[in-house]
């Protein structure tokens, strides 16, 4: 009986099988995690491309009104995947002159094995009106 467990405990065939087995898992979900916040990073840079194209639309004469400056932003959107787009809300300041354009964006992680936290992209860009 000795002899036999020790030619078992010498013997390491198969533990790389098992090491691999092992480590493909952790692996394969670190790799879609980095994918995860690859799309968020993108949501960010299309919701920031959106909102420039609104901030210049409104400096314009005459200005556009908030429904235009809405559509004007939904239109130029990018990269925003399977997460809720908020409509643009747009508060204006008439003794300042400016206007405060705000999108929000919200997105579910998934790290395949278990759902991750949802993650809120909120951005606001003043924009001073030409008189």
């Amino acid at each position: 009986m000795k002899t036999r467990l020790r030619k078992l405990l010498r013997n390491s065939r198969g533990a790389a099988a098992l090491e691999f087995a092992i480590a493909v898992p952790a692996l394969i979900v670190m790799i879609w995690g980095m994918f995860q916040v690859a799309l968020m990073f993108q949501a960010n840079a299309g919701i920031q491309q959106a909102l420039g194209e609104a901030a210049r639309a409104a400096t314009i004469f005459p200005t556009p009104t908030d429904t235009q400056l809405q559509a004007q932003i939904t239109s130029h959107k990018f990269g925003v995947g399977n997460g809720t787009w908020a409509t643009p809300t747009i508060t204006t300041n008439a003794g300042a002159g400016t206007k405060t354009i705000t999108v929000s964006y919200s997105q579910p992680t998934d790290f395949l094995f278990f759902q991750g936290p949802s993650i809120t992209i909120t951005k606001s860009k003043v924009v001073y009106l030409s008189q």
